[in-house]
């Protein structure tokens, strides 16, 4: 299915909305801290900030703004990116949906003023509707591969000025249809998304192990023993929401679903920002340099982080080339010209001229 004009146009200003939301987050947070360095230390974990306002981003809120970005830029030039649309919305609702109880607890009190507290509560329900928005109008705004755009479909003769020819109006039934990953992309991916989810699921379930009960519960809930931003995400609830989409991506990618390709492109781009944190502490603590004398957990840990980073690395360019077409789409027109319409057909239009007899 393709989208027409006007859930394409829609799909991109939602978009864009989300973006400057976020964006002017960001730039609150640049003009609040030492300099845009201290920002990115804050963001890493490397150190906390030097600022005296307390600030409220994270590095997911950075990856969010690349992803609205881009497919803010694919609904306009693209009328295949309804999938597009809807993992932008799900990332969304998946991020954004802590915020509902975190924001809301009493002992977010004690981390940001009021004032701040509510306006990053207001933009988590406005996020949440957007998201929301994105996913209906990639639903709604659906249409066959080859039919006339939904502007000429209710009086064609006052407003198309090729409705009159179906040889021309034939151009509609050769536009772009969805594309799907190709064999060696799906496999690709499966393999790579499928590992990233599979480690990142064994690190999760380390830590509850490890962790006592109402201490592991914080890295859902946010609660006090997890130093979490205003717009930050619960560390555990990230992690397990971007387990499920790995997944739904990887086993979507195996049966070459369409969904696939975008939904594996946002993946790609959290786990890249979690494999690129994590080696970033690495190398802060010297656990590169010295990755012969610490412990085996140490040692996993920086290989996990090697193989996020990695694997997000090269799903990025292998997802984001064109994938193959349907077997039925795009290729033959979605319908053939009827006699009598348009070009003279035989045994149409006004009779030859009669050859006067001999002797006339």
């Amino acid at each position: 299915m393709t989208l027409t004009r006007g859930a394409r146009i829609t799909g991109a200003v939602l978009c864009a909305a989300l973006a400057l939301i976020v964006a002017a987050w960001i730039v609150r947070d640049l003009t609040t801290a030492a300099d845009p360095l201290d920002l990115w230390r804050y963001w890493t974990g490397s150190r906390r900030s030097a600022a005296s306002t307390p600030l409220t981003t994270t590095l997911q809120d950075l990856l969010l703004f690349a992803v609205y970005v881009t497919v803010a830029l694919a609904a306009l030039r693209s009328p295949v990116a309804a999938a597009a649309l809807v993992a932008a919305g799900v990332i969304t609702l998946a991020v954004r949906l802590p915020g509902l109880w975190v924001l809301s607890s009493s002992w977010m009190d004690l981390r940001s003023a009021d004032e701040l507290r509510t306006r990053a509560l207001y933009c988590a329900f406005a996020a949440l509707g957007l998201g929301i928005g994105l996913i209906i109008t990639a639903a709604a705004g659906r249409r066959a591969p080859g039919a006339p755009n939904d502007l000429y479909a209710r009086d064609p003769y006052a407003r198309d000025p090729y409705a009159h020819d179906p040889y021309a109006r034939g151009a509609y039934a050769h536009e772009r249809t969805p594309t799907r990953p190709t064999q060696g992309v799906s496999v690709l991916a499966f393999l790579l998304l499928g590992g990233s989810a599979g480690v990142l699921a064994a690190w999760e379930i380390y830590t509850a192990t490890d962790y006592a009960g109402t201490r592991y519960l914080d890295r859902f809930t946010g609660s006090t023993s997890v130093r979490l931003p205003p717009l930050g995400t619960p560390p555990g609830w990230l992690t397990a929401a971007i387990v499920v989409l790995a997944l739904v991506a990887a086993v979507g990618a195996l049966f070459h679903a369409v969904f696939s390709r975008p939904l594996g492109l946002v993946v790609a781009v959290f786990l890249v920002g979690m494999g690129g944190t994590g080696l970033d502490f690495a190398v802060r603590n010297e656990l590169m340099s010295h990755l012969g004398d610490v412990g085996l957990r140490e040692q996993l840990l920086v290989g996990s982080w090697l193989f996020e980073l990695a694997a997000g690395a090269v799903l990025l360019p292998a997802l984001a080339r064109r994938g193959e077409g349907d077997a039925s789409g795009g290729g033959a027109p979605a319908w053939q010209p009827q006699p009598g319409h348009g070009h003279p057909q035989p045994g149409y239009g006004p009779p030859p001229p009669q050859t006067p007899p001999p002797g006339w």
